[in-house]
Protein backbone atom coordinates (compact mmCIF):
# COMPACT_ATOMS: atom_id res chain seq x y z
CA UNK A 1 0.00 0.00 0.00
CA UNK A 2 1.54 3.18 -1.06
CA UNK A 3 0.99 6.76 0.44
CA UNK A 4 2.02 9.97 -0.58
CA UNK A 5 1.29 13.61 0.40
CA UNK A 6 -1.36 15.06 -1.47
CA UNK A 7 -0.69 19.12 -1.70
CA UNK A 8 -4.26 19.63 -2.88
CA UNK A 9 -5.54 17.98 0.46
CA UNK A 10 -2.89 18.69 2.56
CA UNK A 11 -2.00 14.93 3.90
CA UNK A 12 -1.01 11.59 3.11
CA UNK A 13 -3.48 9.69 0.86
CA UNK A 14 -3.40 5.55 -0.43
CA UNK A 15 -2.72 5.84 -3.63
CA UNK A 16 -5.86 5.14 -5.60
CA UNK A 17 -4.87 4.32 -9.38
CA UNK A 18 -7.46 5.06 -12.03
CA UNK A 19 -6.76 2.34 -13.67
CA UNK A 20 -5.49 -1.02 -12.12
CA UNK A 21 -2.05 -1.53 -12.24
CA UNK A 22 -1.15 1.66 -14.28
CA UNK A 23 -0.41 4.59 -13.53
CA UNK A 24 -0.36 8.43 -15.46
CA UNK A 25 2.09 11.20 -14.31
CA UNK A 26 2.75 13.75 -15.74
CA UNK A 27 6.00 16.32 -14.45
CA UNK A 28 6.37 20.01 -15.47
CA UNK A 29 10.04 19.78 -17.05
CA UNK A 30 12.16 22.38 -18.12
CA UNK A 31 11.75 25.99 -20.10
CA UNK A 32 14.66 25.46 -22.60
CA UNK A 33 16.19 28.96 -22.32
CA UNK A 34 19.06 28.42 -20.43
CA UNK A 35 21.50 24.89 -18.95
CA UNK A 36 18.71 23.64 -16.15
CA UNK A 37 20.91 23.85 -12.63
CA UNK A 38 21.05 21.36 -9.67
CA UNK A 39 18.16 22.89 -7.58
CA UNK A 40 16.26 22.61 -11.31
CA UNK A 41 17.58 18.86 -11.30
CA UNK A 42 16.39 18.25 -7.72
CA UNK A 43 12.01 18.08 -8.79
CA UNK A 44 13.48 15.71 -12.20
CA UNK A 45 15.23 13.41 -9.30
CA UNK A 46 12.22 13.34 -6.83
CA UNK A 47 9.63 12.62 -10.29
CA UNK A 48 11.88 9.92 -11.17
CA UNK A 49 12.10 8.38 -7.32
CA UNK A 50 8.59 8.70 -7.34
CA UNK A 51 8.06 6.63 -10.85
CA UNK A 52 10.84 3.87 -9.92
CA UNK A 53 9.15 3.63 -6.45
CA UNK A 54 5.43 3.29 -8.36
CA UNK A 55 7.40 0.95 -10.46
CA UNK A 56 8.67 -1.31 -7.81
CA UNK A 57 5.69 -1.73 -6.43
CA UNK A 58 4.63 -3.20 -9.87
CA UNK A 59 2.80 -0.50 -11.55
CA UNK A 60 2.87 0.13 -15.08
CA UNK A 61 3.51 3.72 -15.45
CA UNK A 62 3.31 6.37 -17.80
CA UNK A 63 5.19 8.99 -17.64
CA UNK A 64 4.67 12.86 -19.33
CA UNK A 65 7.28 15.34 -19.27
CA UNK A 66 6.65 18.90 -21.02
CA UNK A 67 9.58 20.69 -22.56
CA UNK A 68 8.51 24.54 -22.32
CA UNK A 69 10.08 26.41 -25.48
CA UNK A 70 7.55 29.49 -26.30
CA UNK A 71 5.53 31.47 -23.45
CA UNK A 72 7.37 31.17 -20.23
CA UNK A 73 7.38 35.30 -19.25
CA UNK A 74 10.74 36.24 -16.98
CA UNK A 75 8.02 37.08 -14.66
CA UNK A 76 6.52 34.15 -14.51
CA UNK A 77 3.24 35.06 -14.67
CA UNK A 78 2.24 37.45 -17.42
CA UNK A 79 5.00 40.18 -16.94
CA UNK A 80 8.28 40.40 -18.70
CA UNK A 81 9.47 39.44 -21.92
CA UNK A 82 9.33 35.91 -23.12
CA UNK A 83 12.45 33.82 -21.79
CA UNK A 84 13.02 32.56 -25.23
CA UNK A 85 13.12 35.80 -26.91
CA UNK A 86 15.98 36.73 -24.01
CA UNK A 87 18.12 33.91 -25.06
CA UNK A 88 17.80 34.36 -28.54
CA UNK A 89 19.37 38.57 -27.78
CA UNK A 90 21.90 37.15 -25.90
CA UNK A 91 23.27 34.44 -28.26
CA UNK A 92 22.39 35.55 -31.09
CA UNK A 93 20.49 32.50 -32.49
CA UNK A 94 16.93 31.95 -33.49
CA UNK A 95 14.43 30.46 -30.66
CA UNK A 96 14.23 27.12 -32.63
CA UNK A 97 17.72 26.84 -32.15
CA UNK A 98 18.23 28.05 -28.44
CA UNK A 99 15.71 25.32 -27.84
CA UNK A 100 17.11 22.51 -29.66
CA UNK A 101 20.69 23.10 -27.91
CA UNK A 102 19.42 23.55 -24.24
CA UNK A 103 16.90 20.54 -24.99
CA UNK A 104 20.12 18.31 -25.71
CA UNK A 105 21.49 19.57 -22.97
CA UNK A 106 19.18 18.84 -20.62
CA UNK A 107 18.59 15.61 -21.52
CA UNK A 108 22.14 15.02 -21.30
CA UNK A 109 21.66 16.49 -17.08
CA UNK A 110 18.99 13.79 -16.90
CA UNK A 111 21.53 10.67 -18.07
CA UNK A 112 24.26 12.03 -15.88
CA UNK A 113 22.16 11.60 -12.93
CA UNK A 114 20.73 8.49 -14.17
CA UNK A 115 17.33 9.54 -13.92
CA UNK A 116 14.84 7.58 -16.80
CA UNK A 117 13.18 8.80 -19.98
CA UNK A 118 9.81 10.02 -19.74
CA UNK A 119 7.80 7.60 -22.16
CA UNK A 120 6.66 11.29 -23.80
CA UNK A 121 8.72 14.70 -23.94
CA UNK A 122 5.94 16.86 -25.87
CA UNK A 123 6.47 20.56 -27.04
CA UNK A 124 4.72 23.01 -26.53
CA UNK A 125 5.81 24.63 -30.00
CA UNK A 126 4.40 21.17 -31.16
CA UNK A 127 1.04 21.49 -29.68
CA UNK A 128 -0.47 24.96 -30.98
CA UNK A 129 -3.03 23.37 -32.26
CA UNK A 130 -4.54 21.56 -28.89
CA UNK A 131 -3.79 24.68 -26.73
CA UNK A 132 -5.77 26.97 -29.16
CA UNK A 133 -8.55 23.91 -28.77
CA UNK A 134 -8.65 24.19 -25.39
CA UNK A 135 -8.77 28.13 -24.91
CA UNK A 136 -11.70 27.77 -27.51
CA UNK A 137 -13.71 25.39 -24.96
CA UNK A 138 -12.70 27.83 -22.40
CA UNK A 139 -14.23 30.68 -24.25
CA UNK A 140 -17.38 28.31 -25.13
CA UNK A 141 -17.94 27.75 -21.39
CA UNK A 142 -17.45 31.69 -20.50
CA UNK A 143 -14.39 31.58 -18.81
CA UNK A 144 -12.77 33.86 -20.90
CA UNK A 145 -12.49 37.39 -22.06
CA UNK A 146 -10.42 39.12 -24.25
CA UNK A 147 -8.40 42.68 -23.70
CA UNK A 148 -5.85 44.89 -25.65
CA UNK A 149 -2.88 42.50 -25.43
CA UNK A 150 -4.76 38.94 -25.08
CA UNK A 151 -6.94 36.37 -24.52
CA UNK A 152 -7.48 35.62 -20.59
CA UNK A 153 -8.97 33.04 -17.84
CA UNK A 154 -11.42 34.70 -15.49
CA UNK A 155 -10.32 33.47 -12.43
CA UNK A 156 -13.70 34.72 -10.62
CA UNK A 157 -16.03 31.88 -12.70
CA UNK A 158 -14.65 29.33 -10.91
CA UNK A 159 -16.00 28.84 -7.40
CA UNK A 160 -13.20 27.19 -5.78
CA UNK A 161 -9.88 28.70 -7.81
CA UNK A 162 -6.81 28.93 -4.81
CA UNK A 163 -7.75 25.88 -3.79
CA UNK A 164 -4.26 24.04 -4.58
CA UNK A 165 -2.38 26.80 -3.00
CA UNK A 166 -4.61 28.37 -0.25
CA UNK A 167 -6.38 31.95 -0.02
CA UNK A 168 -3.15 33.04 1.84
CA UNK A 169 -1.01 32.06 -0.99
CA UNK A 170 -3.10 33.82 -3.68
CA UNK A 171 -3.32 37.03 -1.49
CA UNK A 172 0.51 37.24 -1.43
CA UNK A 173 0.38 36.58 -5.03
CA UNK A 174 -2.26 39.27 -5.29
CA UNK A 175 -0.41 42.10 -3.30
CA UNK A 176 2.53 41.34 -5.84
CA UNK A 177 0.96 42.02 -8.09
CA UNK A 178 0.25 45.45 -8.91
CA UNK A 179 -0.15 46.71 -12.27
CA UNK A 180 -3.92 44.73 -13.61
CA UNK A 181 -3.37 46.34 -16.46
CA UNK A 182 -7.30 45.67 -18.10
CA UNK A 183 -7.58 42.47 -16.15
CA UNK A 184 -10.77 42.01 -14.52
CA UNK A 185 -8.92 40.31 -11.07
CA UNK A 186 -5.57 40.00 -10.18
CA UNK A 187 -5.30 36.51 -10.11
CA UNK A 188 -6.62 36.27 -13.97
CA UNK A 189 -4.08 35.19 -16.44
CA UNK A 190 -3.40 35.53 -20.06
CA UNK A 191 -4.34 32.22 -22.07
CA UNK A 192 -3.11 33.61 -25.63
CA UNK A 193 -0.98 36.68 -26.46
CA UNK A 194 -1.48 39.16 -28.84
CA UNK A 195 2.41 39.46 -31.19
CA UNK A 196 2.97 43.38 -30.30
CA UNK A 197 2.65 45.44 -33.57
CA UNK A 198 6.04 45.39 -35.77
CA UNK A 199 7.28 42.91 -33.65
CA UNK A 200 9.49 39.97 -35.73
CA UNK A 201 8.94 36.97 -33.39
CA UNK A 202 10.40 33.76 -34.18
CA UNK A 203 7.91 31.92 -32.63
CA UNK A 204 3.59 33.41 -33.39
CA UNK A 205 0.86 31.39 -35.10
CA UNK A 206 -2.10 32.95 -36.11
CA UNK A 207 -5.16 32.26 -34.11
CA UNK A 208 -8.99 32.56 -33.94
CA UNK A 209 -8.56 35.81 -31.99
CA UNK A 210 -5.34 37.34 -33.45
CA UNK A 211 -1.45 36.23 -34.39
CA UNK A 212 0.18 36.03 -31.25
CA UNK A 213 1.75 33.16 -28.43
CA UNK A 214 0.53 30.66 -25.80
CA UNK A 215 0.07 31.34 -22.08
CA UNK A 216 2.63 29.42 -19.96
CA UNK A 217 0.29 27.48 -18.29
CA UNK A 218 -2.13 26.21 -20.97
CA UNK A 219 0.52 23.80 -22.78
CA UNK A 220 0.51 21.62 -19.61
CA UNK A 221 -3.31 21.14 -19.43
CA UNK A 222 -3.54 20.89 -23.11
CA UNK A 223 -0.49 18.18 -23.23
CA UNK A 224 -1.81 16.41 -20.35
CA UNK A 225 -5.35 15.96 -21.75
CA UNK A 226 -3.80 14.03 -24.90
CA UNK A 227 -1.29 12.18 -23.70
CA UNK A 228 -2.89 11.01 -20.59
CA UNK A 229 -6.49 12.00 -20.34
CA UNK A 230 -8.10 13.71 -17.42
CA UNK A 231 -8.28 13.18 -15.10
CA UNK A 232 -4.83 11.25 -14.36
CA UNK A 233 -3.28 9.64 -11.05
CA UNK A 234 -0.34 12.08 -10.05
CA UNK A 235 0.99 15.61 -11.22
CA UNK A 236 4.61 16.56 -10.34
CA UNK A 237 6.56 19.40 -9.85
CA UNK A 238 8.14 21.94 -7.67
CA UNK A 239 7.01 23.88 -4.59
CA UNK A 240 7.57 27.12 -6.83
CA UNK A 241 4.37 26.03 -9.49
CA UNK A 242 1.76 25.84 -6.64
CA UNK A 243 0.68 29.16 -6.18
CA UNK A 244 0.41 30.44 -9.99
CA UNK A 245 1.50 27.42 -12.62
CA UNK A 246 -0.57 24.40 -11.08
CA UNK A 247 -2.86 26.58 -9.41
CA UNK A 248 -3.46 27.96 -13.22
CA UNK A 249 -3.39 24.40 -14.57
CA UNK A 250 -6.69 23.28 -12.16
CA UNK A 251 -8.57 25.91 -13.59
CA UNK A 252 -7.89 25.74 -17.61
CA UNK A 253 -8.78 21.84 -17.44
CA UNK A 254 -11.11 22.39 -14.98
CA UNK A 255 -13.10 24.76 -17.26
CA UNK A 256 -12.89 22.89 -20.54
CA UNK A 257 -13.25 19.91 -18.83
CA UNK A 258 -15.22 20.11 -15.98
CA UNK A 259 -13.07 17.64 -13.83
CA UNK A 260 -9.73 17.86 -11.42
CA UNK A 261 -6.87 17.35 -13.92
CA UNK A 262 -5.03 15.00 -11.45
CA UNK A 263 -6.21 13.08 -8.55
CA UNK A 264 -2.82 13.82 -6.68
CA UNK A 265 -0.95 16.93 -6.79
CA UNK A 266 2.45 16.27 -4.71
CA UNK A 267 5.82 18.88 -5.40
CA UNK A 268 9.34 18.80 -3.76
CA UNK A 269 10.86 21.58 -1.63
CA UNK A 270 13.83 24.18 -3.15
CA UNK A 271 17.33 23.31 -2.83
CA UNK A 272 19.06 25.79 -0.98
CA UNK A 273 22.92 26.69 -1.23
CA UNK A 274 24.88 27.66 2.03
CA UNK A 275 21.66 27.98 3.63
CA UNK A 276 20.70 30.57 1.12
CA UNK A 277 19.02 31.11 -2.07
CA UNK A 278 20.04 30.54 -5.69
CA UNK A 279 21.31 33.70 -7.77
CA UNK A 280 23.34 34.21 -10.55
CA UNK A 281 24.51 37.70 -8.88
CA UNK A 282 25.82 35.24 -5.73
CA UNK A 283 27.51 33.28 -8.53
CA UNK A 284 25.85 30.04 -6.60
CA UNK A 285 24.00 28.22 -8.99
CA UNK A 286 25.58 25.56 -10.22
CA UNK A 287 25.31 23.05 -13.51
CA UNK A 288 25.69 19.49 -13.46
CA UNK A 289 28.74 20.20 -15.34
CA UNK A 290 29.99 22.25 -12.77
CA UNK A 291 30.18 19.61 -10.46
CA UNK A 292 31.62 17.36 -12.85
CA UNK A 293 34.49 19.93 -13.73
CA UNK A 294 35.47 19.95 -10.19
CA UNK A 295 35.65 16.57 -9.66
CA UNK A 296 32.51 15.04 -8.42
CA UNK A 297 30.69 11.77 -9.99
CA UNK A 298 26.96 13.05 -11.04
CA UNK A 299 25.72 10.37 -8.96
CA UNK A 300 27.12 11.56 -5.96
CA UNK A 301 24.96 14.78 -6.71
CA UNK A 302 22.04 11.94 -7.15
CA UNK A 303 22.77 10.44 -3.72
CA UNK A 304 22.94 13.58 -2.21
CA UNK A 305 19.28 14.67 -2.84
CA UNK A 306 18.38 11.04 -1.69
CA UNK A 307 19.67 12.16 1.60
CA UNK A 308 16.88 14.11 1.91
CA UNK A 309 12.85 14.06 1.83
CA UNK A 310 11.67 15.87 -1.22
CA UNK A 311 9.17 17.67 1.03
CA UNK A 312 12.14 19.10 2.84
CA UNK A 313 14.60 21.66 1.82
CA UNK A 314 17.44 20.48 1.49
CA UNK A 315 20.89 22.84 1.72
CA UNK A 316 23.14 22.06 -0.55
CA UNK A 317 26.73 22.81 0.32
CA UNK A 318 30.48 20.94 -1.28
CA UNK A 319 31.37 19.34 2.49
CA UNK A 320 27.48 18.14 2.02
CA UNK A 321 28.59 16.48 -1.03
CA UNK A 322 31.99 16.12 -0.75
CA UNK A 323 30.44 13.12 2.14
CA UNK A 324 28.00 11.75 0.01
CA UNK A 325 30.21 11.28 -2.72
CA UNK A 326 32.54 9.53 -0.03
CA UNK A 327 30.07 7.67 1.36
CA UNK A 328 29.06 6.08 -2.33
CA UNK A 329 32.60 5.61 -3.23
CA UNK A 330 32.42 3.46 0.53
CA UNK A 331 29.36 1.31 -1.13
CA UNK A 332 31.24 0.99 -4.67
CA UNK A 333 34.55 -0.33 -2.70
CA UNK A 334 32.45 -2.99 -0.11
CA UNK A 335 30.31 -4.24 -2.80
CA UNK A 336 33.45 -4.67 -5.30
CA UNK A 337 34.15 -8.03 -3.66
CA UNK A 338 31.11 -9.47 -3.20
CA UNK A 339 30.04 -12.61 -5.17
CA UNK A 340 27.28 -12.24 -7.88
CA UNK A 341 23.88 -12.25 -7.02
CA UNK A 342 22.05 -15.93 -5.71
CA UNK A 343 18.31 -16.23 -6.54
CA UNK A 344 17.06 -15.49 -2.69
CA UNK A 345 17.59 -12.23 -1.07
CA UNK A 346 17.18 -10.93 2.02
CA UNK A 347 13.00 -10.43 2.42
CA UNK A 348 13.37 -8.49 5.73
CA UNK A 349 15.74 -5.74 4.64
CA UNK A 350 13.66 -5.64 1.12
CA UNK A 351 10.44 -5.20 2.75
CA UNK A 352 11.61 -2.62 5.61
CA UNK A 353 12.93 -1.15 2.20
CA UNK A 354 9.90 -0.88 0.76
CA UNK A 355 7.73 0.13 3.42
CA UNK A 356 10.04 3.53 3.52
CA UNK A 357 9.71 4.35 0.57
CA UNK A 358 5.88 3.52 -0.10
CA UNK A 359 5.44 6.07 3.27
CA UNK A 360 5.78 9.55 1.12
CA UNK A 361 9.06 8.46 -0.39
CA UNK A 362 10.85 7.93 2.81
CA UNK A 363 14.03 7.92 0.71
CA UNK A 364 16.49 8.75 3.91
CA UNK A 365 14.91 6.08 5.44
CA UNK A 366 16.11 4.15 2.31
CA UNK A 367 19.09 4.48 2.36
CA UNK A 368 19.71 3.37 6.25
CA UNK A 369 18.23 0.77 5.38
CA UNK A 370 21.07 -0.20 2.25
CA UNK A 371 23.67 0.32 4.51
CA UNK A 372 21.88 -2.15 7.46
CA UNK A 373 22.21 -4.28 4.62
CA UNK A 374 26.22 -3.57 3.76
CA UNK A 375 26.61 -4.52 8.00
CA UNK A 376 24.09 -7.36 8.03
CA UNK A 377 25.96 -10.47 8.50
CA UNK A 378 24.85 -12.66 5.72
CA UNK A 379 26.45 -14.16 2.53
CA UNK A 380 27.39 -11.50 -0.02
CA UNK A 381 25.03 -13.36 -3.15
CA UNK A 382 22.08 -12.62 -1.07
CA UNK A 383 23.11 -9.19 -0.10
CA UNK A 384 23.64 -8.58 -3.93
CA UNK A 385 20.34 -9.57 -4.91
CA UNK A 386 18.85 -6.95 -2.18
CA UNK A 387 21.26 -4.62 -3.29
CA UNK A 388 20.64 -4.73 -6.90
CA UNK A 389 16.63 -4.55 -6.39
CA UNK A 390 17.42 -1.47 -3.94
CA UNK A 391 18.72 -0.15 -6.37
CA UNK A 392 16.24 -0.27 -8.83
CA UNK A 393 14.76 2.70 -7.32
CA UNK A 394 18.54 4.34 -5.93
CA UNK A 395 19.90 4.42 -9.56
CA UNK A 396 22.81 4.55 -8.17
CA UNK A 397 24.25 1.90 -10.56
CA UNK A 398 25.62 -0.50 -8.42
CA UNK A 399 25.36 -3.22 -10.85
CA UNK A 400 28.70 -1.48 -12.82
CA UNK A 401 30.65 -2.19 -9.82
CA UNK A 402 29.05 -5.07 -7.92
CA UNK A 403 31.61 -8.49 -8.51
CA UNK A 404 34.41 -5.75 -10.43
CA UNK A 405 37.54 -4.96 -9.73
CA UNK A 406 38.85 -1.94 -9.53
CA UNK A 407 39.88 -0.61 -12.74
CA UNK A 408 43.34 1.00 -12.03
CA UNK A 409 44.88 3.49 -14.50
CA UNK A 410 48.11 2.54 -15.61
CA UNK A 411 49.48 6.01 -14.28
CA UNK A 412 48.34 5.33 -10.85
CA UNK A 413 49.80 1.15 -10.93
CA UNK A 414 52.39 2.75 -12.17
CA UNK A 415 53.01 4.98 -8.70
CA UNK A 416 52.49 2.15 -6.95
CA UNK A 417 54.84 0.29 -8.33
CA UNK A 418 57.59 2.70 -7.96
CA UNK A 419 56.39 3.35 -3.61
CA UNK A 420 56.49 -0.57 -3.52
CA UNK A 421 60.13 -0.59 -4.53
CA UNK A 422 60.83 2.85 -2.69
CA UNK A 423 59.25 1.14 0.42
CA UNK A 424 61.87 -1.95 -0.21
CA UNK A 425 64.74 0.25 -0.25
CA UNK A 426 63.63 1.62 2.98
CA UNK A 427 63.65 5.00 1.06
CA UNK A 428 60.49 6.42 3.44
CA UNK A 429 60.83 10.05 1.91
CA UNK A 430 60.38 8.89 -1.33
CA UNK A 431 57.59 6.65 -0.36
CA UNK A 432 55.59 9.31 1.02
CA UNK A 433 56.17 11.73 -2.08
CA UNK A 434 54.43 8.73 -4.07
CA UNK A 435 51.92 8.30 -1.83
CA UNK A 436 50.94 11.93 -1.78
CA UNK A 437 50.77 12.11 -5.22
CA UNK A 438 48.86 9.10 -5.72
CA UNK A 439 46.33 11.41 -3.38
CA UNK A 440 46.33 14.26 -5.84
CA UNK A 441 45.30 11.82 -8.44
CA UNK A 442 42.58 10.72 -6.60
CA UNK A 443 43.37 7.48 -5.16
CA UNK A 444 44.39 6.10 -1.93
CA UNK A 445 46.57 2.82 -1.15
CA UNK A 446 46.63 1.02 1.83
CA UNK A 447 49.71 -1.50 3.16
CA UNK A 448 48.64 -5.08 3.70
CA UNK A 449 50.04 -8.63 4.42
CA UNK A 450 48.55 -9.14 1.01
CA UNK A 451 50.23 -6.37 -0.55
CA UNK A 452 49.12 -2.81 -1.19
CA UNK A 453 45.28 -2.12 -1.73
CA UNK A 454 44.70 0.51 -4.00
CA UNK A 455 41.36 2.77 -3.39
CA UNK A 456 39.32 5.21 -5.50
CA UNK A 457 38.97 8.49 -2.95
Amino acid sequence: MIHLYNTLTRHKEELKPIHEGKIGMYSCGPTVYWFAHIGNMRSFLFADVLRRTLELNGYEVKQVMNITDVGHLTGDTDEGEDKMIVAMKREGKSAYEIAEFYTGAFKKDLEALNIKPANIYPKATDHIAEQIEMIEALEKNGFTYQTGDGVYFDTSKLTDYGRLSGQKSQEKLAGARVDMGEKRNVTDFALWKFSAPGSDRDMEWESPWGKGFPGWHIECSAMSLKYLDVPFDIHTGGVDHIAVHHENEIAQTMGAEGVLEANIWMHNEFLTVDNGRMAKSLGNIYTVDELVAKGYDPLAYRYFVLGGHYRSKLNFTFEALHAAQNALRKLRETIRSWKTPGTIGCADLENEFLAALNDDLGTPQALAVVWKLIDVDLPTEVKAKTLLWMDRVLGLRFEETLGHALDVPQEIQQLVDAREEARKQKDWSHSDELRARISELGYSVEDTDQGPQIKQL
